[in-house]
């Protein structure tokens, strides 16, 4: 009977987030300075190695929320691939911030079939630059289809891709606005594999914040102004909440359903303390405003 309880239970929370989160990264929780192997799953190298002066670099102090971001710099050596598991059906969203310093370059590519080792490279989109080169600022440009597109300098600004594997296509919103008109058919093989963020120059300089990768089509709104994430998970004592907006209600749920924790913070980021609480699975359940999201955290 218990098990009837938490299939039913777990089915209601689960049905209450539409979209199935798959990678939710916002750097909060790894050491500053390289990346290295804080988080092999989801950020290699094109090497395929780790420390190699191709990692991502974690800053504080520049964020789009909380207070560590991920730089790419202008040293020509950073090539760093954000893993989406070399899927070959459904259809996806990733959205992440982007941060391009006044003047400077940012870059990235759609990867196809991941290996296990080096990539030799299978791109299923050409060179996405945001001011080519240099020459250009507030300017963007897909080589894939030699559709231009616009974006601040020197602020964070969203970026959308839809990926629909049934074709497979790709397309791509940025800071709220088309960049593509129509879906782009992937160029080379039909797996989305990830995106490789490149110093592909001297002029080369953006951050990258708040990575969301979901399965289906996720709404501006409940990213923009609705989304949360909770770390560390699995949580020993302290699980942090972190938010763009005041969080109104936080309930702690066991996997039988019955409430074991609630607060009403009404504040930004608050935390709960899950120290007296035994090992085991719970549910998190957040309301901000109107919107309620649930995530499963084990401690």
């Amino acid at each position: 009977m218990k098990k009837t309880y938490f299939l039913l239970f777990a089915l209601a929370f689960f049905a209450i987030d539409t979209n199935a989160q798959i990678i939710d990264d916002d750097f909060e929780s790894y050491a500053t300075g390289s990346l290295g192997n804080q988080n092999p799953t989801v950020w290699r190298t094109w090497s395929g190695g780790f420390d190699t002066g191709e990692d991502l670099l974690i800053e504080f102090g520049l964020s789009n929320s909380g207070d560590q971001s991920g730089s790419v710099q202008d040293n020509g050596v950073q090539d760093v691939v954000l893993q989406l598991g070399n899927l070959t059906t459904g259809d996806y969203t990733l959205q992440f911030y982007m941060y391009v310093f006044q003047g400077a370059t940012g870059y990235y590519n759609i990867q196809g079939t991941i290996p296990g080792g080096p990539l030799a490279g299978v791109f299923n989109s050409s060179n996405i630059y945001y001011n080519e080169t240099g020459a250009t600022p507030g300017v963007g440009l897909d080589q894939t289809t030699g559709e231009n597109f616009a974006f601040p300098e020197e602020t964070w600004f969203p970026v959308s891709i839809y990926f629909d594997l049934a074709g497979p296509t790709y397309q791509m919103t940025v800071n709220g606005v088309l960049a593509n008109a129509t879906a782009v058919p992937f160029q080379a093989d039909n797996t989305l594999g990830g995106i490789d963020f490149f110093s592909v120059s001297a002029n080369n300089l953006f951050n990258i914040d708040d990575v969301l990768f979901v399965s289906g089509v996720l709404g501006t709104e409940s990213f923009d102004n609705k989304s949360f994430s909770v770390y560390p998970n699995p949580v020993t004592d302290v699980l942090n909440i972190k938010t763009r907006d005041a969080v109104n209600k936080v309930s702690v749920y066991n996997v039988l359903g019955k409430l074991v924790y609630t607060a009403t913070p009404n504040a930004l980021s608050p935390t709960v303390n899950m120290s007296a609480m035994k090992k085991g699975v719970y549910f998190v359940e957040v309301t901000i405003g109107n919107a309620t999201k649930t995530v499963k955290v084990i401690k």
